[in-house]
């Protein structure tokens, strides 16, 4: 027997369906009436725009006596009256690079083109995002676009996917299909004219090395890891030897003053340059030590860098110099300090252009961040003051890392053109930094920016650049031109066997040792024994009782016109050389 209540739940559940069945016949009806409104539309349509079909003539039928009508897809609208006003803020009368078209509401407009000018690429700009989201590509597309226009670039390859550059491209229905919809109808496989070099004698590219001297001891102190009062104690240590006459070119330069410094001989003259600890003096010994077993040593000496070696143009394109990092993949930072020297030293070298039509040389930082972990004060001050004043040089610095909170923010504040890859948000930390990436675009009423900058597709990006009048352009979802050349690593066999049979390997290739600090001491050393020894038997046929006191090795070791001169004018001329350039380093 049914109880009251089973009954009234039966009779509820019955409802319910007989609810649902009239809410989907309801829903069935009007679907119905739209799809026939559509069809009486289309077919009003039909006879007027011939869309959707196309006729064929009989002349032109295989055999046939009638005309005959075939059916081919309609290629969809995609024109985007949103797309094309954020395009207008692209328009540029000059030179620009392409970077691909704006993507509104999942739909890509072709003719909506996204671009940065090549007037404003020295105001530098950072390319961002998660491993993985296409930001090397971007990097590579560029780099060609770059070279085509007769600019060189200096491209860091930390992972070695650029030597793809110096050949051609596979071309495929894919890649062609994503040309068309990204605006370059011509693209085409494309090889570009490549530099390999790398850092020091152990590398597989050309080796490219610095002078000790040439390095300084702001950016030495960061390949060293030092803190600051042992950056302090380095800069007075190169001062020291700079009066002294003693030239530091290699490791075993440095190692030889900082040993004589340290040792019984050489403490009276430690004690004049400062105060200088000898513990501190200790510290940066056994670094310099470590460095040299992790190979350093074959980065530090000579011939050294000539930096117009690095803004060539061959043919009318721009040389793309791509530094491998090789052998120095367990110094990553070494790595990036080191390139940071060479963008200090084109800054020495080159000559004020102001603003050009296109930048003489571009300059290319991947993992960026590995150039502010752990620096200094004065190395970070020095890292603003290149990137704002080297603009002038008509030289444009581009930082790729992961995420834009990676670079420090006076320096992010320089950086006019922002090409922003997909972020990811999985922790607390992630969403504090996509929060802040948010807030340093423009403000954008087409999309929302927290969603857009997790949504983005592989080789997508969200993009702003300075316009040709210096101000930012529309946010612009972004699908980003595919590259024209090789998408691939080329393998370490390629890369040694054209950096071999460049022209730079003869300059570059053979290691000089010339007479510099080590040998100026070891000399002076000898000399002192010498002396030392002569002296003895006439020192026994004197009274022991007037026995002379020997004079030290330090003042043996000194005793020149040059140590007497810096002796006397330390006090008045300490700092003049340590800020003498960018960095600490000379001018050559």
């Amino acid at each position: 027997m049914t109880s009251p209540q089973e009954k009234a739940a039966a009779a509820r559940k019955a409802a319910e369906e007989a609810a649902r069945v009239a809410a989907e016949a309801v829903a069935a009806a009007e679907a119905a009436e739209r799809e026939a409104a559509e069809q009486e539309a289309a077919d009003k349509l039909a006879p007027s725009s011939g869309t959707g079909t196309v006729k064929v003539d009989a002349a032109k039928a295989d055999s046939s006596e009638e005309s005959q009508t075939v059916t081919e897809p309609v290629a969809e609208k995609q024109d985007s009256p949103e797309a094309q006003a954020i395009a207008a803020g692209y328009a540029f009368d000059g030179l620009a690079l392409e970077l691909g078209t704006v993507i509104v509401g999942d739909q890509v407009d072709p003719t909506a083109r996204v671009r940065i000018p090549m007037k404003t690429i020295n105001r530098h700009g950072l390319i961002a995002g998660a491993t993985g989201t296409g930001k090397t590509k971007t990097v590579q597309g560029i780099a060609e676009q770059l070279s085509a226009a007769g600019v060189p670039v200096v491209v860091a390859d930390v992972k070695g996917d650029l030597s793809g550059l110096s050949r051609q491209g596979q071309s495929n229905d894919k890649i062609l299909g994503r040309a068309q919809e990204t605006g370059a109808p011509d693209w085409a496989p494309t090889a570009f004219p490549v530099e390999f070099v790398s850092l020091g004698t152990d590398g597989i590219g050309v080796p490219i090395r610095a002078t000790i001297t040439s390095f300084g001891p702001i950016l030495l102190s960061k390949a060293l890891g030092l803190n600051e009062t042992q950056e302090s104690t380095l800069g007075l240590i190169f001062h020291w030897a700079d009066g002294a006459g003693l030239p530091l070119l290699d490791l075993k330069d440095l190692r030889a003053v900082i040993q004589f410094l340290t040792s019984a001989e050489g403490k009276e003259d430690l004690k004049g340059i400062g105060g200088v600890s000898a513990q501190t003096a200790g510290v940066i010994l056994r670094a310099l030590v470590n460095l040299e077993a992790d190979g350093g040593n074959t980065f530090f000496g000579e011939p050294e860098l000539d930096p117009r070696d690095l803004a060539r143009v061959e043919g009318g394109r721009g040389v793309i110099t791509l530094f491998e990092l090789g052998a120095q993949a367990a110094r990553p930072q070494m790595f990036s300090t080191f390139l940071m020297w060479v963008l200090a030293d084109l800054f020495q070298s080159l000559p004020e252009v102001g603003d050009l039509d296109k930048p003489k040389l571009v300059f290319i930082f991947d993992e960026a961040h590995l150039l502010f972990n752990g620096a200094s004060k004065a190395f970070l001050s020095q890292v603003e003051q290149t990137v704002k004043l080297i603009r002038s040089k008509g030289v444009g610095v581009f930082f790729c890392t992961q995420l834009p909170t990676d670079i420090p923010n006076a320096v992010l504040s320089q950086l006019g053109a922002r090409i922003q890859h997909a972020l990811r948000a999985f922790t607390p930390e992630d969403q504090a930094a996509l929060s802040k990436t948010v807030r340093t675009y423009p403000k954008t009423a087409t999309y929302d920016l927290e969603k857009a900058l997790t949504s983005l597709g592989i080789g997508e990006a969200v993009v702003t650049v300075l316009s040709e009048k210096g101000a930012p352009t529309p946010v612009a979802w972004t699908r980003i031109q595919p590259p024209r050349s090789l998408m691939d690593t080329i393998g370490e066999d390629a890369i040694r066997s054209a950096a071999q049979s460049s022209s730079l390997y003869g300059k570059y290739g053979p290691s000089v040792d010339r007479e510099s600090a080590y040998e100026i001491m070891a000399e002076k050393l000898a000399a002192a024994a010498q002396a030392a020894e002569a002296e003895a038997p006439a020192s026994k046929s004197r009274s022991r009782k007037a026995e002379p006191v020997d004079e030290s090795m330090a003042e043996k070791i000194v005793n020149n016109t040059a140590f007497k001169s810096f002796l006397r004018s330390a006090a008045t001329v300490a700092g003049r050389e340590i800020g003498r350039s960018i960095f600490g380093t000379r001018k050559r």
